[in-house]
């Protein structure tokens, strides 16, 4: 049976979106031990006038068990908790509802993209202990906040037509940047087959931990020792085709499986932020490949470490390449577009003169020695504005929300039992 991957980023955005399924596993539901001296009606935690029952406790707490979520600690369980009454007394307050058919949509949703029927994804659910009452006020509490948020927030949160110009990199008066965390996958014709279904894998991780860890284990870029992760990026930086994808990640959602030439690359969203100095888009790259017999193997890998301690510019791979054959050496000089989507991703991770010695050629038997001589300045648009503009409406929105949260819970009445 196939349940719900991607509920992380659902817990966490607070907004119902599209996710993809892994397989049902052994589930356990579970019960708080200070329910079972007392009645699961009775008062666990009072919020302000709002009560939360011990049977509220446990049932979330089978909820997230059932679908393989983290979260289902009893802290963690009874904070979400608070957190939801908190946001049902504001919502009230406002007078703001779901509509029972938004709901309904919402829970058919949710199922579909378990691969179930709505009945089957309940009775599923039933089965572990989990009420349908229970998954219709979660998702209830979904939609309802959402809409409030937006109701009260969204005039806020559109950026102006300067903002986006400056997230674009067209001004020099900021720019949008994502923190991204990476796992390149290397392929061969003995592999592929292999690597993909450990891509399709790595694409339905929960948590930045385990992508961190899948990234440790299986990645052949040099972020791998770091967990993956990549320092802050320009988005203009990225490929023109990749732009669009990454920016309609939210953090913790995790791209489908990219073919490159060699390798399979995924990316998962860690952060977006504007900054305040350009993000500068480029007309065109200058960048050198030498190519080394031996792929990555550990030979040739000490070999290119030894290289990129010798050289200062790419300038200098020309004495290195003297009297071998010309296809050794290629300097190139092309627009972001031009640029193998592979080549493209190392670039923008490099600054001047810095070099990349993840990818390969030839069936993997060639390392790719790849050096940034040089980028053109150019103010072209590739990321449309309504790309842009849905990004910085949506992480405006999540901090509005995030901020009326914590204030909400500084102003409360809390006790716990």
């Amino acid at each position: 049976m196939q349940l719900i991957s991607g509920f992380t980023s659902f817990l966490r955005s607070g907004w119902l979106k599209p996710v993809a399924p892994v397989l049902f596993g052994a589930m356990l539901a579970t019960t708080s031990p200070q329910a079972d001296a007392q009645s699961l009606f009775s008062p666990a935690i009072k919020v302000n006038q709002d009560i939360i029952t011990w049977y509220e406790l446990s049932q979330r707490q089978q909820f997230l068990t059932a679908l393989g979520a983290p979260g289902a600690s009893d802290e963690e369980v009874r904070n979400a908790l608070i957190d939801d009454r908190l946001r049902r007394q504001a919502m009230r307050e406002a007078g703001i509802q779901a509509a029972p058919e938004d709901i309904q949509v919402g829970i058919d949703e949710f199922a579909a993209r378990g691969q179930l029927s709505t009945d089957q994804f309940l009775q599923l659910l039933a089965d572990q202990g989990v009420d349908r009452e229970t998954v219709r006020d979660f998702v209830a509490d979904q939609i309802t906040w959402r809409d409030y948020v937006s109701a009260r927030f969204l005039s806020q949160a559109r950026p102006t037509d300067d903002e986006i110009n400056r997230a674009l990199g067209q001004t020099d008066g900021g720019g949008l940047q994502v923190l991204l965390s990476e796992v390149i996958i290397p392929v061969n014709q003995q592999t592929v087959a292999q690597a993909q279904l450990l891509a399709e894998e790595i694409s339905e991780l929960e948590g930045f931990d385990a992508f961190s860890a899948a990234a440790t284990q299986y990645s052949a870029a040099a972020t791998r020792d770091n967990g993956g992760r990549l320092d802050w990026l320009n988005i203009s930086s990225l490929p023109p085709a990749l732009q669009p994808v990454i920016i309609g990640l939210k953090n913790g959602d995790i791209t489908q499986p990219l073919t490159l030439p060699n390798a399979i690359a995924l990316f998962q969203m860690r952060g977006l932020r504007e900054v305040a100095t350009g993000t500068t888009r480029y007309s065109e790259i200058d960048y050198a490949i030498y190519n080394m017999p031996g792929g990555r193997s550990a030979d040739t890998l000490a070999k290119a470490a030894k290289l990129r301690e010798e050289i200062d510019t790419c300038d200098d791979l020309y004495g290195i390449a003297k009297e071998q054959p010309a296809e050794v050496l290629q300097r190139i000089q092309a627009s972001p577009s031009e640029i193998p989507r592979d080549v493209a991703l190392e670039l923008a991770k490099l600054d001047l003169n810095e070099v990349s010695t993840t990818l390969t050629r030839n069936n993997g038997q060639t390392l790719m020695f790849l050096m940034l001589c040089t980028r053109t300045r150019d103010l072209g648009e590739e990321t449309t504005r309504t790309d842009v503009a849905n990004a910085l409406t949506q992480q405006r929105l999540e901090a509005f929300a995030s901020s009326l949260l914590a204030q909400l819970r500084a102003e409360a009445t809390i006790v716990e039992q």
